[in-house]
C-alpha cells in the first residue's frame, strides 16, 4: 500500500466517523420521541375502535363504519381519541362534504321582524251607527229594503205610527193654540228627546196638524247593515232596527301570535293585498293594539286604518297583512335554520373545528324570519350547524350533556332493545286529515324488520309539508306505548337512489 493510499484512508476515517454519531443521534431523538409519545399513548390502554355515529358498532382496528366514516379509538375510562366533552362526535371531511354540513355564526344584530298573518275588512267603528226607536209603535212604510242598499243623509229610512207621538204632538199643539210659553218649550223638548227634527216641529207649531206618521232620516251617508225590520214590524225601545256604516274609511282588523305581540308597535308600517286586486297594495299604519288576547286562539288583534274612497275595500273580505317591526338593539342571534325544536329543550349543533360537533341546549328569546335571539347557551363567534344538524344532534344528544343517561348496571343497558331507530326511507302517500303517511324503509337489523311498506304517524314538531310523496329522507322511528310507530325526526336528503326492495 502506498503512501497516497493511506493518506486518503485516514482521511475517509474522520468523515465515517461524524456521520456515524449522527445517525446514532438522529435515532436516539427519534427512539426518545417515540417513547414519548408511546409513554403518553399507553397512559390509557386502547378498548376498541367504534363508530362515531353507532355506538354498537365496533371493531377491533382501524377501519370505516357502515355510514363511510372513519372509527374512533375509545380508550380505558370512557375516553374517545380527541374528545372535546361529553356528546362531541368527529366526522370525516369526506363525510362531512356528503352530508352538506353548512355553519353560521352566532352574531350580534338588530332583529328586523315582519310579521306575516291575515285580517278582515270592517266598517270603521266610529262611523257605525245603530238606529233604535225611542217610543214603541209600528213600522208603516219601510224606504230601504235590503241590506246592502246606499243611503244618503237625510234620505227616509221609515215611517213609524205610535200613539206616544201622536200625543206628543197634540201637547205641542194644544200649547201653541193657548200660547203657554212654559208649556210650549216644554212639549218641543219632549218631541227633541224622542228623535223628532226641528222642521217637523216648526211645521207644526205653524199648522198646528197632528200626523198619525212620522218619518225618520238618515245621520249619515253610507250602507245599510243588520236590517232587522219589515213593514208592519212593533218596534219599542231597544229594537236595533238597523244600522249604517261609512265606506270612506275602513279598519282592518289582523291576528298575531302571542310570542310576536312584544314586536308590534303603534305606528309600525302596513303593507296589505287582497286576492281579488292582485298586484295592488295599500299603506297603512298600526293604529291600536288590542289589551287582551282570544282564549281560544291565543292570538293578539291589532288595527289598521285605510283610505276607502272609491270603495273598493268591502266589510267582511279576507286581507294578506304584512307588519314591519324594527329594532335597534343590538342581541345575540343565530340564523333561525340551526334551530333544533324538540318538545322540552331547544338546541343547536355547535361546530368545534376539524370535523367536531356538540348538541348544546339554548334559551330562546325574540325571532324574525331569518334569525332567533339567543339569551342563554352561546357565545359571539361561535359556529353553529345550519344543515344537516338534525343527523348530527341525533348522535350528540345521546351522550350529551343536558341528555346522558346513568345506568347502575351496565349490562342491563346493553340487553334493553332500542326503542327508536334511523332508517332511510321514502314517503309513498300523505294523509292530512290524521297527518299519517305510508312509507318504506330499508331493513332493520336492530328490530329484525326486513324491508316494507307500512303506515306511521308523524311527530307534531316536524313540518309535515316536506313529507310529500317521493320523498327520500332519513327517518327516526319510534315505538309508541300504544303500539304503534311514529316518525319522531326526519333528514330530507337529495340523493336519487331508492330504497332497498
Amino acid at each position: 500500500m502506498n503512501k497516497a493510499t493511506i493518506n486518503k484512508t485516514f482521511a475517509l476515517i474522520p468523515a465515517i466517523g461524524g456521520l456515524a454519531v449522527g445517525v446514532l443521534l438522529t435515532l436516539l431523538l427519534s427512539n426518545s420521541e417515540h417513547g414519548k409519545r408511546h409513554s403518553a399513548s399507553s397512559e390509557k390502554t386502547l378498548l376498541y375502535w367504534v363508530a362515531p355515529m353507532d355506538p354498537n358498532y365496533r371493531r377491533d382496528k382501524p377501519g370505516l363504519s357502515p355510514m363511510g366514516m372513519d372509527l374512533i379509538p375509545y380508550y380505558e375510562g370512557g375516553e374517545i381519541a380527541n374528545d372535546a366533552g361529553p356528546g362531541t362526535i368527529s366526522i370525516s371531511p369526506n363525510v362531512i362534504n356528503n352530508l352538506g354540513v353548512r355553519t353560521g355564526l352566532v352574531v350580534r344584530q338588530a332583529l328586523h321582524s315582519e310579521i306575516i298573518t291575515v285580517g278582515y275588512v270592517q266598517y270603521d267603528e266610529n262611523k257605525l251607527i245603530h238606529i233604535h226607536p225611542r217610543v214603541s209603535g209600528w213600522i208603516e212604510k219601510l224606504h230601504v229594503k235590503a241590506e246592502g242598499d246606499p243611503v244618503e243623509k237625510g234620505m227616509p229610512l221609515y215611517s213609524l205610527y205610535s200613539p206616544e207621538l201622536v200625543n206628543a204632538q197634540e201637547e205641542l199643539a194644544l200649547a201653541v193654540s193657548r200660547k203657554n210659553h212654559r208649556l210650549i218649550q216644554a212639549s218641543e223638548n219632549r218631541l227633541k228627546s224622542l228623535k223628532i227634527s226641528k222642521e217637523f216641529i216648526n211645521e207644526l207649531k205653524r199648522t198646528l196638524k197632528v200626523k198619525q206618521t212620522i218619518n225618520f232620516y238618515a245621520p249619515q251617508s253610507g250602507v245599510v247593515d243588520n236590517l232587522n225590520i219589515r213593514e208592519g214590524y212593533f218596534v219599542k225601545p231597544g229594537t236595533t232596527m238597523l244600522s249604517i256604516g261609512a265606506l270612506d274609511r275602513v279598519w282592518v282588523e289582523a291576528e298575531i301570535f302571542e310570542r310576536q305581540a312584544p314586536l308590534v308597535k303603534t305606528n309600525d308600517p302596513v303593507t296589505m293585498t287582497l286576492d281579488y286586486l292582485p298586484g295592488k297594495e295599500w299603506i297603512g299604519k298600526v293604529d291600536y293594539i288590542y289589551p287582551t288576547l282570544d282564549s281560544k286562539t291565543r292570538t293578539m288583534r291589532i288595527r289598521i286604518s285605510f283610505d276607502n274612497a272609491n270603495r273598493e275595500l268591502k266589510p267582511n273580505m279576507f286581507a294578506k297583512v304584512s307588519v314591519q317591526t324594527n329594532s335597534d338593539e343590538q342581541v345575540l342571534a343565530i340564523p333561525r335554520e340551526a334551530l333544533i325544536r324538540t318538545g322540552t329543550q331547544d338546541r343547536v349543533v355547535l361546530a368545534l373545528g376539524e370535523g367536531s360537533f356538540k348538541s348544546v341546549a339554548v334559551k330562546l328569546g325574540r325571532s324574525d324570519q331569518n334569525t332567533v335571539e339567543i339569551i342563554e347557551g352561546l357565545e359571539e363567534g361561535e359556529s353553529v350547524v345550519i344543515s344537516a344538524q338534525f343527523l348530527l344532534d341525533s348522535e350528540s344528544s345521546k351522550t350529551s350533556d343536558f341528555k346522558r343517561m346513568h345506568h347502575e348496571e351496565r349490562v342491563q343497558e346493553q340487553e334493553q332493545v332500542a326503542n327508536s331507530v334511523w332508517v332511510a326511507g321514502e314517503i309513498k302517500i300523505r294523509t292530512d286529515a290524521d297527518r299519517t303517511v305510508i312509507a318504506r324503509h330499508d331493513p332493520i337489523e336492530t328490530w329484525d324488520w326486513p324491508a316494507m311498506t307500512m303506515k306511521f304517524s308523524v311527530h307534531q314538531d316536524i313540518d309535515f309539508e316536506t313529507l310529500k310523496p317521493a320523498t327520500h329522507l332519513q327517518m327516526e322511528i319510534r315505538k309508541l306505548d300504544s303500539g304503534g310507530y311514529e316518525i319522531s325526526d326526519v333528514l330530507i336528503t337529495n340523493q336519487d337512489a331508492t330504497v332497498e326492495e
